[in-house]
């Protein structure tokens, strides 16, 4: 899942990025509103962390004009403020949750996962591709009835492909999916995930599901 983090305490930023990536996370960081609203127009989220004190352009006003936008990306709020008047501001500016700080990173991350799981009606709670299973807000894949151990990146891959299954899908739309946005490393590593994929959803099932498109990219499709 790809997120968005909006936040000026780069300290904190760098805390949160790195537990969420250590979670399969892919996470792009702005450090002001004006950013942070630039990077949620140009990029697809799957759920934006959002503080509402910003330098540049607060929370509030960054929220209300993605909504404006018609942009219903889930919302999460973060703010150093508990009063319910500051809750309810964050509300009626068209967030889906809001966190006072400070927050337990576990607290966060259940309810990041639930904000994914109810996130819209392209979002669904499981995706299915054939008899393979994909439950994104709970990070596990099945085949049929048997469970498949992926670690997270592979997760994130397959979760790119799984959202699109049967289409082509590019190295470098797997790369802005699965990995974030300052990601300069080398792009042949998605041959490597495509290939540790293949031998878990694949080979051990007698399938051939996860497709190379020469020249073109990967695709999933039902067996």
């Amino acid at each position: 899942m790809r997120v968005l983090l909006v936040e000026d305490e780069e300290r904190l930023a760098d805390l949160v990025k790195g537990g969420l990536a250590g979670e399969g996370f892919a996470v792009d960081v702005a450090h002001d509103g004006r950013d942070g609203l630039w990077m949620a127009t140009e990029n697809t989220y799957d759920v934006i962390v959002l503080d509402v004190m910003l330098p540049r352009m607060n929370g509030y006003a960054v929220c209300a004009k993605l909504r404006e936008a018609g942009d219903w990306t889930p919302i999460m709020m973060l703010t150093a403020k508990d009063g319910i008047y500051d809750e309810a501001e964050a509300l009626d500016n068209g967030a889906d949750d809001y966190l006072a700080k400070p927050f337990s990173y576990v607290v966060l991350l259940a309810r990041l996962r639930a904000l994914v799981r109810r996130g819209g009606r392209e979002r669904p709670v499981s995706i299915t591709v054939g008899d393979l299973v994909i439950d994104p807000a709970a990070l596990k894949c099945r085949r049929g009835e048997v469970e498949i151990g992926l670690t997270p990146k592979e997760f994130a891959v397959l979760h790119a492909l799984a959202r699109r299954s049967g289409e082509v899908v590019s190295k470098g739309e797997l790369l802005a999916q699965a990995w974030d946005f300052s990601y300069d490393g080398d792009p042949n590593i998605v041959e490597v995930y495509i290939s540790a994929l293949r031998r878990k959803i694949d080979t051990p099932f007698g399938r051939t599901t996860l497709m190379t498109v020469r020249g073109a990219g990967y695709r999933l499709e039902a067996a």
